[in-house]
């Protein structure tokens, strides 16, 4: 009787450690939720959208990244191209030289609004380092936590900022997101993603953007504190017009 009940015991525990599954790591996470976002997509189709009254086109041209942001003022047109040599600013057809400083300015403002139009895909970046943090529940859900911080060489201006995101584990797609900053003073953000759509097969999402009350919070904390109420909601960051091409 004792090694009948044994044997049923020892059955029990094998089929349990086959139905668990293995862990995932911090990359098959990511490549997952760049699948089931848009996948290759991202790198054959061009994209457009409307962000503040402004536009913004990305475009593959000889193997590289365009990124350009335009902004219409009654009969001006005031163009900023975005490439691996640089930024080049245009007042209507001419080109307008740009201090050092103004250009790395308009050159990292014109590179985020794309970057966080396009993630997850940026995630898989050269620069980019993974690494996952377990699991954290939000709002009753519990979701796969990332940290991604950069490499300086590659990594660009704001190479020391680092990130969290939250993926939906059924779906692998980024439902929260959130990171801090070290320019103008510093601070912490957090992103809630809303109105997903797809258009040419291709995810989008806008964002409910919150900062934290007390400024000294940890990053590491600020899913619990969303969760508690103590971020307070800056903006919201909604993208129109959007085209595939």
């Amino acid at each position: 009787m004792k090694k009948a009940l044994f044997g049923l015991i020892l059955v029990a525990i094998i089929s349990c450690k086959q139905e668990t599954k293995p862990k995932l790591t911090a990359q098959e996470i990511v490549d997952k939720s760049i699948e089931v976002s848009g996948g290759k997509l991202y790198k054959e189709k061009g994209t457009s959208f409307m962000f503040r009254e402004r536009k913004y086109i990305s475009a593959l041209s000889n193997g590289g990244k365009v990124l350009k942001r335009i902004t219409y003022l009654d009969s001006v047109t005031i163009t900023d191209v975005k490439t691996n040599a640089g930024l080049t600013h245009y007042f209507n057809d001419t080109i307008v030289e740009l201090p050092d400083s103004i250009a790395f300015k308009y050159a990292n403002s014109v590179n985020s609004v794309h970057y966080f139009a396009r993630l997850p895909y940026g995630l898989n970046d050269k620069a980019v380092n993974k690494e996952f943090l377990g699991e954290e529940v939000i709002k009753g859900e519990s979701f796969y936590k990332l940290k991604v911080s950069f490499q300086q060489e590659g990594g660009g201006k704001d190479f020391d900022d680092t990130y969290l995101y939250w993926f939906d584990k059924q779906t692998f797609k980024p439902r929260y997101l959130a990171y801090d900053y070290h320019t103008d003073g510093g601070g912490q953000r957090f992103r809630e993603a809303y109105n997903e759509r797809y258009v040419g097969d291709i995810r989008f999402v806008d964002y409910n953007n919150f900062k934290p009350k007390d400024k000294s919070s940890n990053l590491m904390d600020i899913g619990k504190l969303f969760e508690e109420g103590k971020l307070d909601l800056l903006s919201k960051i909604e993208l129109t017009d959007i085209a595939v091409e």
